[in-house]
Parts: structure tokens; sequence; C-alpha cells
């Protein structure tokens, strides 16, 4: 538990050093549901190795956060883990029930009495830490400096060693993705472009580029946006 504590303490000290010393800060600052969904979404697309959090499933239970950013979210986090060659999951004990109810999340996970702060680590070279701590809802720092990721590395390592094995089944892979010609539309609307960047960026009229994404929401079952990148991540589109 000291070296769990001493760990803790390291990577916040990392990040105050990173972020008051250092030429470059050490994270990009993140807000807003559209942008922290575009962040999330990216994060779980770049995902190829390695898959790291702290994660409590019940602290945005009490608050009012929209069901689709809840959605996003968590399948973005599916998204990833099914990406990745090894996940480590710790969360709470008293997230416990939350879990057996949940979907299924592949990889291992284990339970702590507590978490120090919600954390996502991609690969040991990405992070991101909510900016309270606590729901990324709340906006989120988006974490590239090596000495600050790899002291988060570290925390959770420190960590892991000392909490219980939880044992869970994965869900079966999602196959398949969507056609080739809306590919590309589906990687414009996740990065939280506006439809007019999005078209010019991909080359089209905005009436086609509205027109394709119209078909695309359609092989997703969806007439929402939001919920397409939702669906989106949880067939492993992304």
């Amino acid at each position: 538990m000291a070296e769990s504590a001493g760990s803790v303490m390291l990577a916040r000290s990392a990040m105050n050093r990173a972020a008051t010393e250092g030429q470059r800060p050490a994270g990009r600052p993140v807000r807003g549901a559209r942008r922290i969904s575009a962040a999330l979404a990216g994060l779980a697309a770049s995902t190829r190795h390695e898959l790291l959090t702290f994660d409590d499933p019940v602290a945005s239970a009490s608050r009012a956060i929209p069901e689709p950013f809840l959605e996003l979210a968590g399948a973005c986090m599916r998204a990833a883990a099914e990406r990745a060659g090894e996940v480590r999951r710790i969360v709470p004990r008293h997230a416990l029930p939350r879990l057996e109810d949940g979907p299924r999340i592949p990889g291992r996970a284990r339970f702590a009495d507590a978490i120090p702060f919600k954390l996502i680590v991609v690969d040991r070279t990405v992070a991101a830490v909510p900016l309270d701590l606590e729901l990324l809802y709340n906006g989120l720092l988006l974490i590239r400096d090596p000495v600050v990721v790899q002291a988060l590395v570290r925390a959770h390592h420190a960590c892991w060693t000392t909490a219980e094995e939880l044992v869970r089944l994965p869900p079966p892979r999602s196959a398949g993705g969507p056609p080739e010609l809306l590919r590309p539309v589906l990687e414009a609307l996740v990065s939280g472009l506006t439809d007019e960047a999005a078209a010019a960026r991909l080359g089209m009229s905005a009436r086609t580029y509205s027109r394709r994404v119209g078909e695309l929401m359609a092989a997703l079952g969806t007439t929402s946006r939001f919920r397409a990148g939702a669906e989106a991540a949880r067939r492993g589109w992304l």
C-alpha cells in the first residue's frame, strides 16, 4: 500500500513538474462534450497493444451526464479493449455490482478499496485524466509527455500488484466494418469536425457529405450522430 501511494504521489508530482518547468505543457486540456467524445474515439482508434485504466463506472450514476455521452464513452472503452493485446482495468470495490450487471469489457480486471483518480493509458504513449480527476465529461487532460505518462504507468502498476483479481469472460469480438465508401465519413464524424470542414477535408460538397452521413447512420441503425459514434465503437468499426 505504501508503494502504491508513493507511486500515485509520483505521478501527480510529475504532472505538476512537467506543467510548470518544461518548455511544453504536461498535456492538452479538452473541454466540451463533442471534443471530449472525439478525443475518446481517437484514443480507442489508436490503441494497438496495451490499455491501462483506473475506472469507476458508478461515479457518473448520480451526475447529470447525457446518456448518449455515457454510451459513447463506454463504447470507446470496449473498442479500445478489443484492439489491445493487454488490458488491465482497476475498479473500486463499490463498483463490483455494477460490473456484473454492465456490458462486458475484454481483458483482465482487478478491484481495490479505492482508485486515486480516473485514468486511461494507451500503449504507454498517451494518457487521459479528468480535469477534476473524477469525470471525463467535465473535461480531460490529454497527456503525451513521456515522463508524465511513465509516472502514470508506474502508479497503475503499483496499484495493480496490490489489487484483487476479478475473473470475467470477455465478449465476442466484433467483425466486419462500414462500407468502404463510408469509412472516411465515419472517421470525419467522430473527429468532431463541422460538416463544412469535414466535407472540405474529404473533397466533397456539404450536401454529399450530409447524404453520406445519413447512409452511415442508416447502416448503424440510428438517427442520432452521437449514438452513431457509440454504435460504431461498439461494433469495432473505429
